[in-house]
């Protein structure tokens, strides 16, 4: 199709040469006019339909920029693991190092002051602690870190001593994201993370050394195994080597009415067991505070079994998940940490 450019000078001609009734052909002219009059229009159209998708084309082209710029960013997604490594993060200041391990601590300023927060901070390890924390998640010739095996009854689980630790949650909590972030120093570390809720079908065993295994346990609520009770609530009744159990909690939204069932399950089996709050990037601060002041009434109002003090994780941008690296090392026996409260005793 011709441009505009093209039909204007044509349509003058064949103006200007009607007006003057010069040649044979002035009968047709007056349609070739209404002719060309149409394409001009049509052109016309077309042209301000594209000028009106510019700012949305635009719009969208910024979108994907800054998409992609974010996921460059994410240390999930393999740019350098900056704030992986307790040694990385050593370099930041004192504010910015303590928002990152300690990111319950740090959002204390902005809760009123009647505000209980005595159960905040039970879990208060040194620098130097989280440091010596961190070399059990660091491989070595001596100490490999890997996928051990997976099971979908109890009586598949391997067999072994070694102290074990479980995670789970409801489907899409971020369940096995938050084991990759801590297990983010093992380079090629198979931990499968998926967008669908529902990918986690089997116990999944992790093992770090000669120190602790850790488990994936499948999510629970929507597209849950159809064997979930008989998988999960036996292993976690039955395991005696089993350490501690983290009840994982969408810190975006709090607890639902499955987690409410799985709190209520851990407390019945009496069994030890932590709350963490995964994504918590997410919502803005004032929604989280709520989450957490609502997560810490439950535990001191409902549950006996439950650690007093809940963790607050992100996997994107690796807040808290020092102090739970630290915590894990700590309650499967292989890190010794004075502290007020007796963790084994909670």
């Amino acid at each position: 199709m011709l441009s505009l450019q093209c039909y204007v000078p044509v349509m003058l001609l064949l103006f200007q040469n009607n007006r003057k009734g010069k040649g044979p052909e002035a009968k047709v002219w007056t349609p070739c006019m209404v002719y060309f009059m149409f394409l001009i229009l049509q052109e016309m159209g077309r042209m301000l339909t594209i000028r009106s998708s510019l700012p949305c084309l635009a719009h969208v082209l910024k979108a994907k920029v800054a998409q992609e710029r974010a996921i460059s960013l994410c240390p999930i997604h393999g740019n350098t693991q900056k704030l992986s490594s307790i040694h990385a993060i050593s370099k930041f200041s004192t504010k910015k190092l303590e928002s990152i391990i300690f990111p319950l601590k740090d959002l204390e300023q902005y809760l009123v002051k009647n505000v209980n927060k005595m159960n905040f901070q039970v879990f208060a390890p040194s620098f130097e602690d989280i440091a010596a924390a961190e070399r059990f998640f660091t491989p070595s010739k001596k100490h490999s870190i890997d996928y051990f095996t997976s099971a979908i009854r109890i009586d598949h689980a391997p067999v072994t001593s070694q102290p074990e630790v479980c995670f789970i949650g409801r489907s899409n909590v971020g369940k096995s994201s938050l084991i990759k972030a801590l297990f983010s120093l093992v380079p090629g570390t198979e931990v499968r993370v998926s967008k669908n809720p529902g990918h986690t079908k089997k116990m999944n065993f992790f093992k770090v050394g000669k120190a602790f295994t850790v488990v994936d346990m499948p999510g629970y609520g929507y597209r849950a195994p159809s064997d979930f009770v008989e998988m999960v609530e036996i292993y976690l009744q039955a395991r005696q080597n089993l350490k501690r159990t983290f009840l994982l909690l969408d810190g975006s939204i709090g607890i639902q009415e499955a987690d409410q069932i799985a709190i209520e399950m851990c407390e019945e089996f009496g069994i030890p067991y932590v709350l963490v709050l995964t994504k918590t990037d997410r919502p803005q601060r004032g929604n989280l505070l709520k989450v957490i002041m609502d997560v810490q009434e439950v535990i001191e109002k409902q549950t006996l079994g439950c650690f007093p003090q809940q963790f607050l994780v992100s996997s994107l941008n690796y807040s808290g998940i020092h102090l739970l690296r630290c915590f894990i090392a700590h309650v499967t026996g292989n890190l010794q940490i004075n502290e007020d409260i007796s963790i084994s005793s909670s």
